[in-house]
């Protein structure tokens, strides 16, 4: 969805005629069919009374939407939780899709709107299960108003819809305001008459919202809910009471901006931003204890609890966390995968590994085996989010479409976590105990070093958040410091959702607000007259640029097209020409063109003349290079269904590059493709390409668009009226990149390269057109030059390069057999060096340098002299085969390991003193060092150690 044109909902639901049955039959029929129950908050609160209203959770989301939509507010459908707004990890409010209308970059398409949008908040992830309120998961249903109504009107509908639409009793509604903020509690108090102990003003950390230092601003008003009310008013002293009460509905007063001094200055325009928590509504309308024994989650936990085992009822708190958070996770798992997001270790894909490996833990300390079904090598994850998507109905209809993905996604990397996990566990365990051991003797705190935090998140896929958990119940802290040095780049990519929504106004809001949007005409010419609008040279407006400044340029109309959709912008030229014939009196290269609100940018330089504003230009993009990005994206196109074809419907793009040299393309996929694989997707591509097809580019309703079939890139936002590309029979797909207008145009089609490039994401980098034929010259060129040189014809170059390797192979083993012999005729040399320690019984020993013998010449020597010196023996030998390279090696024979000694103990503490280290069995180590200039000391302490370890071994 764009900002420049809102989609209207579809959600089934909103309408009365396509909505569930008015009743809560999910979470009843849980409690009757199971041994696990939902129990009421109070004590007289009757199933019949539950059962005879209309409160299950997708009919509560039905009934807020309605009651905004019946007062003029478009409904709007949820985001996805990929947000635009690069500044914020995650979506996690529901006013987030909305920024840029309440910063003023976009203008209004509607003036009020309602939501129920998908959020994911990780920044309590400590309290989730714990508390009765606390998420990662959740629906924020919300109304807005951009302009249109204000405080009056939020505040009565919000008090309409608590108390009459949910009927909520009013004695048992609190309010808080903030505490300067006079109009608020005035319309609370005469307007719609809530006693004035039941208004509770507070200050600016509680009830104002701010964006950040700057920005739109104003102050709250929050709706709580009373469980208590016989307590009375002296008792409600704190409103953040979690035993008393519960925040349901936040209402934003947007009306300053707050200035760089601190100064609040009234908005032209005052907007309303508005929250109600879903899952704390069905709480409440429930009458269950906490948000997790509402129909909209107590499922999960009943299908956890099945596989577990266990009664819910009957269990300890504990264990009652651990299935809360397991259901909790799958919610955030299932819809963050829903909408793309796989697992791996940086940005939101480390969000879903952790909850997916700490969903794990926590049933395994449950007694969830394997599947939980008795394949004890299965996965168990995979069932639980199987509910999760039956759920999923009026909260995301296109999650069940994905099922096959989601549930692929979910096994693989829980059966990767659980190969690991043991191990990390002992090791954790181990490192545990050696922590608590220290502190045992040193009578600190116990602490587990950084760098072992890092080894069970480097090397056994522990988040350090898991660690953390482990280490809590056994009274441990970490050394975070230590982790986050060894993590460098690497830390906590899951704590870099920012958890505020920053509006700041920007400069180039200001700069280009009173420019009107750029008339793209790229589709249909590559060159047009235009009207330079304004100039910009180092973010600052200038009226006039010279020769040699590098300058963006807004014009009223463009045939260049600007980066987007994975396509790079075109380069070309504008002119202006002051005197009819003459020549071009002022050149500006364009290398560059972005598209902000609707308004291209173009990049460039000026090489000859002056430029002002309000000059005509000929605006002229370079014909050949956009040929080029038509022939790639269009190729992109046949690329994405040849793999659907070849390797599955499930695959889908996760990212592209359209370039003049060639193009990328990005997919989910979980393995390399095979040789054959890529052959096919080849031949079906040239295939495609030799059958001359035309394509049909048409405008349609985005609804109508997807109904047809089209292909959505996933992460982008489209508008309410859409630009469909079809290749007839083969692909269609929005896109409003550039086209050829026949697939012989692209002429030929070449994969070049195939990698993976992250967990699940697989990369193919290609070439066509004239891109193709450069990249067949050159290989050819490079063919040319190999048979010239090995003076044999293409077909026989394989043959011939083989042959050679073979030829080296023996060459090298030839010479190392040699090697390996001079080393043993040296060792022979050396052995009257030998020297014997003990009195009643001896053993000999040698310790000698070696000078440039290589590691496996060493290692043959040391195996040739304690053979030759015969049993007891031990031989210590050290080389400096390269400039910063130093090898060790020790050798001893079973009579000197019977007395204790081992060679892999002793040679790493040796290699140490040269900058290495190393190891090996007890009778035959070796090891190696970067400081060749300690080599002689280090043997002399080896000479020494060995002789005393020795003498007090035969005493």
């Amino acid at each position: 969805m764009a900002f420049a044109g809102f989609v209207t909902s579809t959600i089934p639901g909103v309408s009365p005629a396509v909505l569930l049955p008015r009743s809560t039959q999910a979470a009843l029929s849980i409690a009757k069919s199971s041994s696990v129950s939902v129990q009421p908050v109070t004590e007289n609160a009757r199933e019949e009374d539950y059962q005879s209203k209309d409160v299950s959770g997708d009919s509560i989301r039905r009934r807020f939407l309605e009651f905004f939509a019946s007062r003029g507010h478009k409904v709007l459908p949820s985001a996805s939780l990929v947000p635009e707004d690069p500044t914020v990890l995650l979506t996690i409010a529901g006013m987030l899709q909305f920024k840029p209308i309440f910063l003023g970059k976009v203008p209004r398409q509607v003036p009020c709107a309602t939501t129920s949008q998908r959020c994911i908040r990780t920044n309590d992830l400590e309290n989730v299960g714990k508390t009765a309120r606390h998420h990662t998961f959740f629906e924020m249903l919300g109304n807005f108003s951009f302009g249109d109504y204000f405080k009056k009107e939020a505040i009565r509908w919000a008090w309409e819809l608590s108390t009459i639409e949910f009927g909520l009793p009013a004695n048992r509604v609190w309010v808080s305001i903030y505490e300067d903020d006079d109009e608020a509690f005035e319309i609370w108090k005469n307007e719609v008459g809530v006693p004035v102990e039941r208004i509770k003003r507070m200050g600016e950390a509680d009830n104002f919202w701010t964006s950040g230092p700057t920005g739109p601003c104003g102050p709250c008003s929050e709706l709580y809910y009373d469980f208590h009310p016989e307590r009375g008013s002296d008792d409600a002293v704190d409103l953040g009471d979690d035993t008393r009460f519960i925040e349901f509905y936040n209402l934003v007063f947007m009306q300053y901006n707050k200035t760089e001094d601190g100064l609040l200055e009234p908005l032209k325009q005052k907007n309303i931003d508005t929250g109600l928590g879903l899952e704390r509504m069905a709480q409440i309308l429930q009458k269950v204890p906490n948000n997790y024994e509402t129909d909209l989650i107590f499922p999960i936990i009943a299908k956890v609890s099945e596989l577990a085992n266990i009664s819910y009822d009957s269990v300890n708190d504990q264990a009652k966390t651990s299935l809360k958070v397991i259901a909790d996770h799958m919610r955030a798992i299932v819809y963050l995968i829903s909408d793309g997001v796989l697992p791996s270790n940086i940005g939101r894909g480390y969000v879903v590994r952790r909850l997916i490996r700490r969903a794990v833990r926590k049933g395994k300390s449950l007694g969830i085996n394997g599947d939980g079904n008795g394949n004890l090598n299965g996965a168990f994850l995979p069932t639980v989010a199987e509910k999760v998507i039956e759920l999923s109905t009026y909260i995301d209809s296109d999650v069940k479409l994905k099922t096959p993905r989601i549930l692929k996604e979910i096994m693989q990397e829980e059966l990767h976590f659980k190969k690991t996990l043991a191990k990390g566990e002992k090791l954790l365990d181990q490192k545990l105990n050696d922590a608590l051991s220290v502190a045992d003797k040193t009578e600190k705190t116990p602490c587990l070093d950084g760098k072992d935090a890092f080894l069970l998140y480097d090397t056994y896929g522990f988040p350090v958040e898991i660690t953390a958990e482990v280490a809590e119940e056994r009274g441990v802290s970490i050394d975070m410091n230590g982790f986050e040095v060894e993590m460098e780049n690497q830390r906590r990519q899951s704590q870099a959702a920012h958890n505020v929504v920053k509006l700041t106004v920007e400069d180039d809001a200001d700069i280009t607000k009173d420019i009107a949007e750029t008339e793209f005409l790229g589709y249909d010419s590559l060159s047009a007259q235009a009207v330079v609008k304004s100039l910009l040279v180092a973010g600052k407006p200038v009226i006039r640029v010279s020769e040699g400044s590098d300058v963006e340029i807004l014009l009223d109309r463009t045939p260049f097209y600007a980066e987007s959709g994975g396509q790079i912008a075109d380069h070309g030229f504008l002119y202006v020409n002051s005197g009819g014939n003459q020549e071009n009196t002022v050149v500006v290269e364009v290398s560059d063109v972005q598209k902000s609100l609707k308004k291209f940018v173009h990049k460039g330089t000026v090489k000859s003349g002056a430029l002002e504003v309000g000059e005509e230009v000929e605006a002229a993009v370079d014909p050949d290079l956009r040929q080029r990005a038509k022939v790639h994206h269009t190729a992109t196109h046949l690329l994405q269904s040849a793999l659907k074809k070849v390797v599955g419907e499930e695959t889908s793009q996760a990212g592209s590059l359209v370039a003049f040299d060639r193009l990328r393309f990005d997919f989910n996929f979980s393995r390399p493709l095979h040789d054959v694989e890529l052959e096919e997707i080849e031949s079906l591509i040239n295939r495609w390409i030799g059958d001359a097809t035309r394509l049909e580019t048409k405008v349609l309703p985005l609804a109508d668009a997807k109904r047809a079939g089209a292909i959505a890139m996933f992460g982008e936002k489209y508008e309410d009226e859409v630009r469909v590309v079809e290749v007839p029979g083969v692909s269609m797909e929005l896109c409003g990149g550039t086209h050829v207008s026949n697939t012989a145009e692209i002429r030929a089609f070449k994969i070049i390269s195939e990698q993976g490039i992250a967990s699940g994401i697989r990369r193919i980098e290609a070439v066509a057109g004239e891109a193709f034929i450069e990249y067949i010259n050159s290989r050819d060129s490079q063919m040319t030059r190999l048979c010239s040189t090995l003076k044999v014809k293409a077909e026989d170059v394989t043959n011939r390069v083989e042959n050679l390797l073979e030829e080296l192979r023996s060459a090298r083993k030839e010479a190392s057999d040699l090697r390996s012999k001079a080393a043993v005729y040296r060792a022979s040399v050396i052995s009257n060096k030998a020297f014997t320690v003990g009195t009643s019984q001896t053993i000999r020993v040698l310790v000698e340098s070696m000078d440039d013998t290589d590691a496996d010449s060493l290692k043959s020597a040391a195996e040739h002299l304690v053979s030759t010196l015969e049993d007891p023996a031990a031989v210590v030998l050290g080389s400096c085969p390269d400039k910063d390279k130093v090898s060790l090696v020790a050798a001893f024979s079973p009579g000197v390991v019977s007395v204790g000694v081992q060679a892999g103990k002793f040679i790493g503490s040796i290699a140490k003193l040269c900058g290495g280290g190393g190891g090996g069995k007890p009778n035959f180590a070796q090891a190696g060092g970067r400081k060749p200039e300690n080599l002689p000391s280090a043997l002399e302490k080896a000479r020494e150690d060995l002789v005393a370890t020795l003498s007090e071994k035969l005493r």
